[in-house]
């Protein structure tokens, strides 16, 4: 099972998001990224990549859990809130991330990581002009764990998209 491949992540938050996109990945619902979204120290909302189960090209795992957040903290403001993600968000999720008042957002594999796997997020991050002036908004932890699980996705049987 690919949980044992990851080492595990040093976040117990990180670690949540691994399981979550290992969950999704091993039922082929898309690629390798998990998301949770933590307030006040809990867990409120969880996702994974949902693109290909879904056919839905929005549903990527940051979207999912702000979708299970609001639903759950019955809101449509998360103000307060955290989000743990195994990769760097794309462009989409990173808006969808700041339209939702989501404080801080902390990913493990970088959007050069995603290429690296086959995701084309720096085509669409170069449209946007860049990330640059959200640096204290994203924040790398635990990328070799990701990155585990990343390297554990390429070798699987898995559609690209």
């Amino acid at each position: 099972m690919i949980k044992k491949l990851a080492p595990a992540a040093e976040n117990i938050f990180m670690r949540e998001a691994i399981g979550e996109a290992c969950g999704g990945i091993c039922q082929h619902h898309g690629g390798p990224f998990g998301s949770v979204i933590v307030k006040d120290g809990v867990i409120v909302g969880r996702g994974h990549n949902r693109v290909l189960v879904d056919k839905d090209p929005t549903c990527h795992g940051e979207v999912a859990a702000i979708r299970d957040a609001c639903k759950n903290l019955d809101t449509h403001d998360l103000s307060g809130c955290v989000l743990y993600t195994t990769g760097e968000p794309c462009p989409m999720c990173l808006f969808a991330c700041l339209w939702a008042n989501i404080g801080q957002v902390y990913y493990g594999c970088t959007i050069g990581d995603n290429a690296m796997i086959g995701f084309r997020d720096e085509r669409f991050d170069d449209l946007t002009g860049g990330r640059e002036r959200l640096k204290d908004y994203l924040t790398c932890i635990d990328r070799d764990a990701c990155l585990a699980l990343f390297r554990a996705y390429q070798d699987m049987e898995h559609d690209l998209y």
